[in-house]
């Protein structure tokens, strides 16, 4: 029997009910998530997430997160969460760490620099490009294309922001890139696109917040973007500074801000912790499918928490990602990424081999997908070294 905590699992607990993409025999030792999460870990471009930027672009320092150090991070807190509440610690676990799968070269950068190279061509979103690479491009499996996960990580996948269509849809525009790929997907199995997702992939959907915003202090502190003085400044981070001061007087700094996030990243999944108990309870929430068909997402913070974590966020995007260092590396790895597409848009016979066969010609619809592929699974690095190769006329090819 594949090891699993079925027994211990609370009622509303999403269950592997719905098989895989292509079937497949199922391992006498893992259960379905546990599979799941074991293929994203051995998937390369889950090893490629350690040289793509999440603030800082790797030469700049051995220490700032990258994509590879938040999925894990994310994960971590996804566990933790998962355990409290009794849900599915594994398939928690593997939608966070599959969350960031598509990002480009560059964090956001690169994917707003790929969405407006792309827009006449269907656009460019990065968690369509998640399910793209799990269900297209990893090819390690002599039975099938992608990584075969299970239903319920692909919904989570797909719905890791809210429900994409229907009443409870966000208010935003997607690309058609996003009905081509879902609709490739819903051929085989429909993923419910007007429901939530499992309370597991809301789980891991609040966790990439906490850890965003736990980074974001730690990385803004270590790279001289923020003070002290300005985070104590902050609702939420300013109380918990004042309290360890006074109880660490004359504290070094490196151990202030460790105590500090450890602190705040605990204050952040307590309190969600709760609000999520209270809205399951409150909404009589006793199978996963009541959880996708509710009027409002399960996993939540309660009205306070996340008035304040709202605010801290807001204030870090603009201390942060708005500053002139990072809008400077911005600038330049915008400008990277639209030449390279630029590039092979114009002459795919310079895409490497594998992708130049599959390209229609110059500036084809086809063509254009093929680039965006290729560029969207480019490291940091390799989107450097590509530039360097094909746009300065002395660098060997």
């Amino acid at each position: 029997m594949p090891v699993s905590d079925a027994d211990h699992l609370a009622p509303y607990a999403c269950r592997p009910a719905r098989g895989r993409l292509i079937d497949e025999p199922e391992s006498r030792i893992r259960s379905p998530f546990q599979r799941d999460r074991d293929r994203v870990v051995h998937a390369r471009s889950f090893r490629r997430l350690m040289y793509k930027t999440q603030v800082f672009v790797s030469h700049e320092g051995d220490h700032y997160r990258t994509r590879l150090t938040h999925s894990l991070e994310v994960a971590q807190i996804s566990r933790t969460i998962a355990r409290v509440l009794r849900l599915d610690e594994d398939l928690a676990e593997v939608v966070a760490l599959a969350h960031d799968l598509g990002h480009p070269p560059f964090g956001h950068a690169g994917e707003d620099a790929l969405a407006l190279a792309a827009a006449a061509f269907g656009g460019f979103d990065h968690n369509v490009q998640a399910l793209r690479v799990v269900t297209m491009f990893e090819r390690r499996y002599a039975a099938f294309d992608g990584l075969n996960l299970t239903w319920e990580t692909i919904e989570g996948l797909a719905k890791h922001n809210g429900p994409l269509t229907g009443p409870h849809a966000a208010p935003r525009q997607r690309p058609p890139v996003v009905s081509e790929t879902l609709a490739a997907i819903a051929a085989v199995k429909p993923l419910d696109l007007d429901g939530w997702p499992s309370i597991e992939a809301q789980v891991a959907s609040l966790a990439d917040d906490i850890a965003y915003i736990a980074h974001d202090i730690d990385d803004g502190l270590r790279a001289g973007l923020l003070s002290i003085d300005q985070v104590a400044a902050l609702p939420l981070v300013g109380p918990l500074l004042a309290g360890l001061i006074t109880e660490y007087p004359g504290l070094e700094q490196r151990r202030l801000i460790g105590e500090l996030l450890r602190r705040l990243i605990d204050r952040l999944v307590t309190d969600l912790i709760e609000e999520t108990r209270g809205r399951i309870a409150a909404a009589k929430i006793g199978h996963a499918d009541d959880a996708r068909h509710a009027g409002a997402p399960m996993v939540a913070f309660s009205a306070q928490m996340d008035q304040d974590r709202r605010a801290v966020q807001s204030y870090l995007f603009g201390a942060v990602y708005r500053h002139v260092r990072v809008n400077r590396m911005t600038s330049k790895a915008r400008r990277v990424v639209r030449d390279l597409v630029a590039l092979f848009l114009a002459e795919p016979e310079c895409l490497p081999d594998g992708w130049r066969e599959r390209t229609e010609g110059p500036g084809t619809a086809v063509t254009a997908r093929v680039v965006v592929d290729y560029v969207a699974g480019m490291t940091d690095r390799l989107a450097r070294d590509e530039y360097e190769t094909l746009f300065n006329p002395f660098v060997r090819t």
